[in-house]
């Protein structure tokens, strides 16, 4: 699994006008599945996602995390994290897990974030044409790959 953590202002995802998601000050988590992805690592990027300290303590230091901050965690599917853009300049979508898969994979992600987290956790729709809005904080974005973390 690969995840790509976005400190926000305030993030948004809108399908077909429609907001089906959304935080205010926190993270966005754009999140790729790999095949063979299961709960032990679910639950240790989840884990990992919402203690991150990334954001500034009363003396401007990156040590609170969002839970700390009483934040929100925009929970975001995105197979293009897996991209292969080695060869050509069309990017190869062969790795990550296939649609089925991912699918379940992601929406398994977003039910234990609400069941474990003590914090905000809303999330776009797998294989929808989404819209993302977001104001990112300083910016400050962190790439998490569980084949490192795990």
């Amino acid at each position: 699994m690969r995840i790509v953590v976005q400190r926000v202002k305030y993030a948004r995802c809108v399908i077909d006008g429609e907001c089906v998601g959304e935080t205010g000050r926190g993270v966005l988590a754009l999140i790729g599945i790999n095949t063979g992805d299961d709960i032990k690592v679910i639950d240790n990027m989840l884990k990992k996602m919402s203690t991150l300290r990334i954001f500034e303590d009363a003396e401007g230091k990156m040590n609170l995390s969002t839970a700390d901050i009483g934040g929100g965690l925009l929970l975001i599917p995105n197979f293009t994290i897996y991209a292969d853009a080695r060869k050509g300049t069309r990017p190869s979508f062969a790795m990550g897990a296939k649609p089925d898969e991912a699918k379940e994979i992601f929406e398994t992600m977003v039910k234990r974030a609400k069941e474990t987290l003590n914090i905000k956790v809303e999330s776009g729709v797998f294989q929808a044409d989404m819209k993302i809005e977001l104001l990112n904080d300083g910016p400050v974005t962190i790439l998490l790959d569980s084949d490192k973390i795990l």
